[in-house]
């Protein structure tokens, strides 16, 4: 553009024309004349092209400045979770929709499944996504409308574990009637642990515990819960698992409500208690558990309950015993006396053979008294003990002299035995057979003999067959 200064002073503006240059006039420095007036396109700025890329960077710049954190309520559709731990879906009302995203770093915090026909409020902020051109929400947190996500979360696992069969009262099994080793998985910090260990203290004192220590609150706690459960169904002679923890919120006790819990407890290997919170708390362990408690003491009152009604089942019958015995007693001696206050020999005579039958009677009573057949169990199982050591006493005896009676037959039968009472053994020359006739033998011919310290190689000067002699030819 071409500024004042660049123009001649000598060649001012006419003043005739109003300010406006005569038709024709070309300025200087330019190459076209210029007309004297401008039209309205002339005035525009200069045209500036956008790729789709730059023009939708600067929609999404304008949406994401303008829209950053939101509310939105709708109903959930099309709801898909990737391979790649995003969830997709759609947020729709009656007249609109909005499709939405939520990836899988937020998704993991949620209490819930995200299911279609679930109307949401869903927090977030727009967006666009620059491959197709379409806006949608980023979602941040997603809570169900008018129902908590825990309790949503809630009914949601319990309705599907309950189609699975693990609420079945069919795989609850029942308590050992004498746990000689009680499993606990709790924390060491809270008041359950304490409240177990003096209830069985106080009722059972001779049971063996056995405690795993878990966290049963935050972030990570059902994971420990059900690991802890997992190490305990392993240790030797368990009998029976009590886990829980005391009271508080259902954000505090939402551990016992995760499915790996849940599984953990069904798949322990011995029944199961679950104590958590109070009466009026109730999570998806107690309906898994072989048994739900109200509270951790009141399951190990549970736990020795079963003792209890054994050992009153034992008294029961021990009461019924003696009774019986007392009352049969009482009959005889109650005959004894009326028959003791009738006149006559006869009647004395009939009270003695009523004596005699009344200890026979007596005698038949204390054999079943258990404590008299233990005493003849014992006995006998000391005889038979003492029966069984001398026969195998006897035993080992005459088997040894078997065995030194046969060595002593062998020995004497040894060839070395010969040998060593000053006998040889001779052979062939090749070692192959013993000569036992001189005349099959021939003058000059080698021959081996074995006494009792080694052998000697010989050569035949002579021989006497059959206990004739034979003297050595000449010159030998």
């Amino acid at each position: 553009m071409t500024s004042l200064f660049d123009l001649p002073f000598e060649e001012p503006e006419p003043e005739e024309t109003g300010g406006l240059k005569p038709s024709g006039y070309q300025a200087p420095g330019t190459d076209e004349p210029d007309t004297g007036s401008r039209r309205p396109s002339d005035l525009r700025e200069p045209r500036r092209v956008l790729s789709v890329s730059e023009l939708t960077g600067d929609i999404r710049a304008l949406l994401e400045e303008r829209f950053v954190d939101i509310w939105v309520e709708g109903e959930l559709s099309n709801c898909r979770v990737w391979n790649t731990g995003h969830l997709y879906f759609t947020l729709k009302d009656e007249t609109a929709q909005i499709k939405g995203v939520m990836f899988r770093s937020a998704l993991r915090y949620l209490r819930f499944k995200p299911q279609d026909g679930l109307r949401v409020v869903a927090r977030g902020r727009v967006s666009v996504y620059d491959p197709k051109g379409e806006y949608q929400i980023v979602c941040e947190h997603l809570e169900p409308e008018g129902l908590g996500a825990l309790q949503l979360a809630f009914d949601q696992l319990k309705q599907r574990l309950a189609a699975e069969g693990l609420f079945d009262p069919r795989r609850k099994r029942p308590l050992p009637a004498l746990p000689r080793k009680i499993g606990i998985v709790t924390s060491l910090d809270g008041a359950a642990v304490r409240d177990i260990i003096q209830v069985l203290r106080r009722r059972y004192p001779n049971a063996h515990l056995v405690i795993r220590p878990t966290r049963v609150q935050g972030e990570g706690s059902a994971l420990d819960i059900a690991r802890a459960l997992r190490a305990i169904g392993k240790v030797p002679g368990v009998d029976v698992v009590i886990v829980g923890r005391g009271g508080g919120s259902m954000e505090d006790l939402w551990a016992f409500n995760e499915e790996v819990v849940a599984r953990a407890i069904a798949g322990c290997p011995v029944p199961t208690i679950s104590a958590v919170g109070h009466e009026t708390d109730v999570t998806i362990a107690d309906f898994v558990a072989d048994l739900r408690a109200p509270t951790p003491s009141a399951a190990a009152e549970m736990v020795v309950s079963r003792k209890d009604d054994f050992c009153a089942h034992i008294d029961r019958l021990a009461n019924g015993v003696t009774s019986a015995m007392k009352s049969r007693v009482h009959r005889l001696e109650s005959r004894l006396r009326a028959l003791d206050a009738r006149p006559g020999r006869a009647l004395l005579s009939q009270l003695a053979a009523r004596g005699r039958l009344y200890q026979s009677m007596r005698r038949k009573l204390d054999t079943f008294d258990i404590r008299v057949r233990l005493g003849g169990v014992r006995s006998r199982l000391v005889a038979a003990e003492g029966r069984l050591g001398g026969a195998l006493t006897r035993k080992h005896h005459a088997a040894d002299a078997r065995l030194r009676s046969t060595a002593a037959r062998l020995e004497a039968l040894s060839p070395l035995a010969v040998l060593g009472r000053g006998y040889a053994v001779c052979w062939n020359a090749d070692h192959t057979a013993i000569i036992r006739d001189a005349s099959k033998v021939a003058i000059g011919e080698r021959v081996h003999v074995k006494v009792e310290q080694g052998e000697l190689d010989c050569n035949v000067t002579g021989s006497r067959p059959g206990g004739s002699e034979r003297t050595r030819p000449t010159g030998e």
